[in-house]
């Protein structure tokens, strides 16, 4: 049986319901049993973002008010509720995977500091090689087209590099959608969702069908890779 982990950190939701679409793709490899846990928001809510948008009395310029910093915090709140029955990820369920899917915001071009803090807590497994070798896919959620959604693809592939993991992307000829003028997420580095400025837009149909792809790629991989002989991690 080859063993896929979906591993995300979601604030607002699109990156988790993106999650659960890489998750059913994975299930369609026969044999293949795919677990999704999350990624713990900070503990202090002096540290959350949503929280420091709530405290304000109204919009401070032009620009908050285009991200709605105060008016989504309702979403926050009830994407926070929605995600309760997801286990919380443990470096042990790292050491169970064949192959893992990554997922998480983009915060100015990068990974949030949740799924920073995560890694840098799970440098165990990089001591001791037990994610070398194992196939991975990255998802992420950025507020437009143009604010990082592919930077944070590429520059969060070097942490994983470190931990001697593979990185599986979206080939071109398996993914036409994202050949195309509209304004959806995903690229040949990994499948990404559009949030809108104000985290109002719901994953398009288009990039779920991709991180679908992704989770089943990755799998894919991963069950090569094991019938060919090869033992990842240590």
């Amino acid at each position: 049986m080859t063993k896929l982990l979906v591993v995300y950190y979601s604030a607002y939701g699109h990156v988790y319901e993106m999650a659960l679409a890489a998750a059913r793709g994975a299930g369609k490899l026969a044999g293949c049993e795919a677990r999704v846990v999350r990624i713990p928001e900070l503990e202090s809510e002096n540290n959350r973002t949503p929280y420091l948008d709530k405290r304000k009395k109204q919009e401070e310029s032009a620009l908050s008010g285009k991200f709605r910093t105060v008016g989504r915090f309702a979403k926050y709140e009830a994407s926070k509720e929605a995600q309760l029955p997801i286990p919380f990820a443990t470096n042990d369920d790292l050491r169970w995977a064949d192959g893992i899917v990554w997922g998480f915001p983009t915060y100015f071009g990068s990974m949030p500091a949740q799924v920073k803090l995560f890694l840098e807590f799970a440098s165990e497994l990089c001591a001791d090689g037990s994610l070398e070798g194992k196939p991975a896919g990255l998802i992420t959620s950025a507020g437009s087209i143009h604010t990082g959604h592919e930077a944070n693809l590429l520059t969060s592939m070097v942490p994983l590099f470190h931990f001697g993991m593979i990185m599986v992307g979206l080939p071109y000829s398996e993914n036409p959608e994202y050949l195309t003028a509209d304004a959806i997420g995903c690229s040949p580095y990994g499948a990404s969702t559009l949030a809108g400025p104000d985290s109002s837009n719901a994953p398009d149909e288009r990039e779920l069908v991709m991180a679908g792809r992704l989770g089943l790629r990755v799998a894919q991989v991963a069950e090569a890779l094991r019938n060919n002989g090869f033992r990842a991690g240590k």
